[in-house]
C-alpha cells in the first residue's frame, strides 16, 4: 500500500527537498494514515485538504531543523 516515506533533510539527501518530494512523502503519509490508497469521491477533499496540511508541516519542519550547527535550508 505505501511504501517507505524516505528523509528529506540533509545528509540524507544532498540538497535541500523539493515540493514534489514533500507532497510524495505527505501523500504517503496520509494513505498510510487514512488506510485509503484513493479515496472515495465524498473523501477527496478532506484527503486533499490533509496532504497539503501535512506537506505544509513538513515545510516548516524542514525549514526549521538545524544539521550540525546550520539549518537544513542552507
Amino acid at each position: 500500500m505505501c511504501r517507505s516515506i524516505k528523509t528529506l533533510r540533509p545528509p540524507a539527501i544532498p540538497e535541500k527537498a523539493t515540493d514534489e518530494e514533500i507532497r510524495a512523502a505527505a501523500l504517503q503519509y496520509v494513505r498510510k494514515v487514512s488506510g485509503f490508497r484513493a479515496p472515495a469521491a465524498h473523501n477527496r477533499e478532506v484527503f486533499d485538504e490533509a496532504v497539503e496540511a501535512v506537506a505544509e508541516a513538513t515545510r516548516v519542519l524542514l525549514d526549521g531543523v538545524h544539521v550540525r550547527g546550520r539549518t537544513a535550508a542552507a
